[in-house]
């Protein structure tokens, strides 16, 4: 694994719970690739390949737009070391959550 994400996908919806609707939908997209993945409050954590996983930054957009909303913003944070491994969800955050 030589890359993470955090993804926060802002859909643009009339109301909180078609907001919630769409966010669900790309969720159950990150969570069909496989991927580890982490849900926080604000962004959803995945980690894997680089490649894949912009792949999957930009198709969280599209999954937006399919799932009915007019427009969509996103916040990334990236880390990627080509020659080696990031440090994991595991290690950053299990320590808090036990």
């Amino acid at each position: 694994m030589n890359a993470s994400v955090a993804i926060q996908t802002l859909p643009e919806a009339k109301n909180d719970e078609e907001l919630i609707r769409i966010v669900d939908e790309v969720i159950d997209y990150i969570k069909s690739t496989g991927l580890n993945y982490y849900v926080g409050p604000f962004e959803t954590a995945i980690e894997g390949d680089y490649d894949e996983l912009m792949d999957i930054v930009k198709e969280c957009q599209h999954i937006a737009i399919r799932a009915g909303a007019p427009s969509v913003a996103a916040y990334i944070k990236v880390t990627y070391r080509p020659e080696g491994e990031v440090l994991t969800i595991e290690k950053k955050v299990t320590k808090h959550h036990q």
